[in-house]
């Protein structure tokens, strides 16, 4: 059978990091084995499906880069690509299995089920549904029909074990006794879950289905369905969930949000995707750096590992920051532009392109994010820098110290003839040693003179070195910072 793969979110909220992880696999899949993937949105609920939701979907994959062969957007032969648009093929197929009595009308009310619930439970039982629907009389259930009775449709389990082998874990073994008759459809139109994957994938030929392992408990149920309709059974693999650094549920204080909120903040998506492909793949090497193309030839299903893959955002910043400094300048200017103009520090006609290239190259080696882009530099377009007069000393250095340190740095460079950044390094760089040696300060320590200049230049604990700040700001703009913090002091 062709490999087919599909991922199926339902459009009830943002694209979510596991959702699109499952995507990745299963794209990863298809391409390594040369099949289909196919991108099918199931919007059953109608209540909380929007179609906002199903763009931001499409949206967040194709940022991504992870492209399908078939889709509610490119349709294909096995369309329609959305479960609201396939009602006529659910029905036909609930139809079948309430005429074959393998599946019946169930009338008990959400209270009854309640009450059954809580008396199972008393007695140290596992709940489920006691059947008390199973075998109602015709009359019966035409007299609740006429009495405008609220019914679900329920799929009879046979009690049995299901043995299934799943790709990533191996043999798995569910005992159905446990399970009850479960719900398959609210109505002909709303069926649920379990139903409407199982008639898709076999209408659609997906050969392989790869999902969370928060659905291996779906599978025996899947099963017992494909069977009853006389389906074939895909192939079931089930990766691991992806857990917070404690080994918690994912949550947002550890970085479980939407692709297009990582997108906003200024992750990359070569770096997501590399990101996302070390939860809970292992490659067998050292390396941890991969592309789209080189994960679609590395990318085997036997070295998904079967324990949690541990979200570790370090890790994320740590090959965002890779890929950033591997963009061209020309290219990252573009990406950093518009956090910059939204900071409000970029206005029109203000600064050359040739000057803002220079202020991204200076700050990029510190850069996690493309947004970090606005700390890191905002101090280049200030008219005037605001810092704690404190941040000036070095090395326990007094006021008039560091008075002398600043006085000094102002006169080389208002003596400096040639405005370049080697030309400035160097002879800040002699300075500094001069300085020291009628300061009797320690010879090979240039922070008593250039960590000084460097806070004044740019008003931070952290940034590019003295040199380049000067070499980008100017020396008209150089000196007035060295000045302004000497009447700071």
């Amino acid at each position: 059978m062709p490999v087919r793969v599909r991922i199926a979110p339902s459009p009830t909220g943002a694209l979510h990091i596991g959702t699109a992880r499952s995507a990745l696999f299963n794209y990863l899949f298809a391409k390594k084995n040369h099949g289909k993937f196919i991108l099918r949105v199931e919007d059953t609920d109608k209540e909380r499906s929007e179609l906002r939701w199903v763009q931001d979907i499409i949206d967040g994959l194709k940022w991504l880069g992870i492209k399908w062969d078939e889709g509610p957007d490119i349709d294909g032969k096995f369309g329609p690509y959305k479960q609201s648009q396939r009602n006529n093929l659910y029905e036909k197929y609930l139809k079948k299995l309430l005429d074959e009595d393998k599946a019946y009308f169930c009338f008990c009310t959400t209270e009854e089920l309640e009450n059954k619930r809580q008396e199972q439970m008393s007695r140290g039982l596992a709940p489920k549904y006691d059947g008390t629907c199973a075998h109602l009389p015709e009359k019966i259930i035409e007299k609740n029909f006429a009495e405008k009775k609220l019914s679900v449709i329920r799929f009879r389990v046979e009690n049995k074990k299901i043995k299934f082998n799943d790709l990533i874990r191996g043999e798995v073994e569910f005992d159905t006794i446990l399970m009850g008759d479960i719900i398959i459809a609210k109505d002909f139109e709303t069926p649920l879950y379990n139903f409407t994957a199982v008639v898709d994938d076999f209408e659609m030929k997906i050969s392989h289905v790869i999902r969370g392992e928060d659905h291996i408990s779906n599978t025996p149920k899947q099963l017992l369905i494909q069977e009853a309709l006389g389906f074939y059974h895909p192939e079931y693999g089930h990766l691991p969930l992806i857990l917070a650094p404690d080994r918690s549920k994912m949550s947002k204080r550890f970085g479980a949000v939407s692709v297009t909120e990582y997108k906003d903040q200024g992750y990359l998506p070569e770096a997501l995707i590399n990101f996302m492909a070390l939860l809970g793949w292992n490659p067998g090497t050292e390396e941890e750096v991969f592309s789209l193309s080189q994960l679609s030839k590395e990318f085997s299903i036997e070295k998904v590992q079967k324990s949690g893959a541990i979200f570790n955002i370090q890790k994320l910043d740590s090959l965002n920051g890779f890929y950033i400094r591997e963009k061209p300048i020309e290219k990252l200017t573009e990406l950093c532009t518009p956090y910059l103009k939204e900071a409000g520090l970029l206005v029109a006609g203000q600064i050359t392109q040739n000057k803002l290239q220079e202020i991204i190259e200076v700050s990029k080696t510190r850069m996690k994010k493309l947004s970090d882009i606005v700390e890191l530099s905002d101090f280049f377009f200030a008219d005037k820098l605001k810092y704690d007069k404190n941040l000036l000393s070095w090395n326990k250095m007094g006021e008039s110290e560091i008075k002398d340190s600043l006085k000094y740095s102002e006169k080389i460079l208002s003596e400096n003839k040639k405005w370049e950044l080697k030309n400035i390094e160097v002879e800040l760089f002699l300075a500094s040693e001069k300085f020291n040696l009628e300061k009797n300060y320690p010879e090979k320590n240039k922070g008593y003179m250039l960590w000084p200049l460097r806070v004044a230049l740019s008003g931070k604990q952290s940034s590019p070195s003295p040199f380049e700040i000067a070499n980008i700001l100017g020396k008209e703009k150089t000196l007035k910072r060295i000045q302004e913090a000497i009447k700071l002091l």
